[in-house]
């Protein structure tokens, strides 16, 4: 009796196992799926490392059915020219953000809005021209930032104002002339800059930021070479070896325009002045303003007047040691020529001469004899 009656509990017991491990599986599916939703189409997705590839897919634009965890979301090799400010959002896990070698020439201000992790962001190889000043600001964590082979043709101030962890920045081929000072002071954590393959005027605008890289390289940071394209003196020169005599101008020029601009503006400059009126008769002539364009000098550098000055006086050394030079070696030869005649004539002389030794030996030699 009592083996039959343990059969049907023996039976609801397993009967309410199976139940709570269905529920246990059904809560653990449920929770894995919010995890990790569905991968977007044609893409590629890791589970483990959270990464989603949707590179080279030819996409036009970003898929919206991105899992909310994503870490590293790669999207380079595509055709995207435009992206709405709401691409990214809600993807506030994401790590490393990868959009080059697309076509996207204007990126929304507030594109990486809630992407307050993001610790590197590449755009290298598109066409971006301009980029806001709020651009970067809500990604405080950035350690690596590539804008490099775009049409940036300036930095507008402020832009890395918000970076503070900025480790890397590339700014390599794009069309900046100058950059200023104070858009890259923030960056007390910047180890690497690369400004190469650029159009740079070496002139008074860039020398602020010389005196920058002069910091950046002492206290330890990398750069790449800054080749000079204008003016022609200094094509092809790195920056950082232009000494600062050639920017003492700069500050004669300012002082000139401050000057000038404190001087009371006169009548136009012109090249056909009006003839003066005549004087009516019984009044002293007044004196006129002279109208007289003056004419302007070219301004040449202090550090050019003297680099003139230095190669005169080098060449006049350089002159006088050589004619020391050629004096020294004829003296030398006329002074060996003399030399060898004396010694020839000393030899000659010798054998006339007699040798008093050796007639004091035969006389020895005699008077043994005898």
């Amino acid at each position: 009796m009592l083996a039959r009656g343990s059969g049907p509990e023996q039976r609801s017991r397993l009967a309410l196992q199976w139940r709570q491990i269905s529920w246990i599986t059904c809560w653990i599916m449920l929770y894995a799926v919010e995890a990790l939703p569905a991968c977007p189409f044609s893409c590629k997705c890791d589970s483990r490392s959270l990464e989603v590839d949707c590179s080279g897919l030819g996409l036009t634009m970003v898929p919206p059915d991105l899992p909310a965890a994503t870490r590293t979301l790669l999207l380079l090799n595509n055709k995207l020219s435009a992206l709405p400010s709401w691409a990214f959002a809600n993807l506030s896990s994401l790590q490393r953000l990868d959009l080059s070698n697309n076509f996207l020439d204007q990126l929304p201000r507030s594109l990486f809005g809630d992407l307050t992790n993001l610790t590197e962001l590449q755009l290298r190889n598109n066409s971006i021209r301009t980029l806001d000043r709020d651009l970067l600001q809500h990604s405080p964590l950035l350690r690596h930032l590539d804008l490099s082979i775009n049409g940036l043709a300036q930095l507008p101030p402020g832009l890395f104002d918000g970076l503070p962890a900025l480790r890397s920045l590339s700014l390599r081929s794009n069309r900046l002339q100058n950059l200023d000072r104070l858009t890259f002071e923030p960056l007390a954590s910047l180890q690497l800059l690369q400004v190469g393959d650029n159009p740079w005027e070496c002139d008074c605008n860039l020398r602020d930021f010389k005196h920058w890289m002069e910091w950046f390289s002492y206290r330890g940071g990398r750069l790449d070479q800054l080749a000079c394209t204008l003016p022609k003196e200094l094509r092809g020169k790195d920056m950082r070896v232009v000494p600062m005599e050639m920017f003492n101008y700069c500050s004669q020029l300012e002082d000139e325009n401050s000057s000038a601009g404190l001087d009371i503006p006169g009548p136009p400059c012109t090249k056909a002045s009006p003839e003066p009126a005549k004087p009516k008769p019984g009044a002293e002539p007044e004196p006129e303003p002279s109208t007289a364009c003056p004419q302007k000098q070219r301004y040449r550098p202090v550090s050019v007047r003297r680099a003139i000055g230095t190669v005169i006086i080098a060449g006049v050394v350089c002159g006088i040691v050589c004619i020391m030079m050629v004096v020294a070696a004829a003296y030398g030869c006329i002074y060996a020529s003399l030399m060898a005649k004396y010694h020839r004539e000393l030899k000659k002389r010798q054998p006339l001469m007699g040798d008093p030794e050796g007639e004091h030996e035969d006389q020895k030699q005699i008077s043994s004899v005898a």
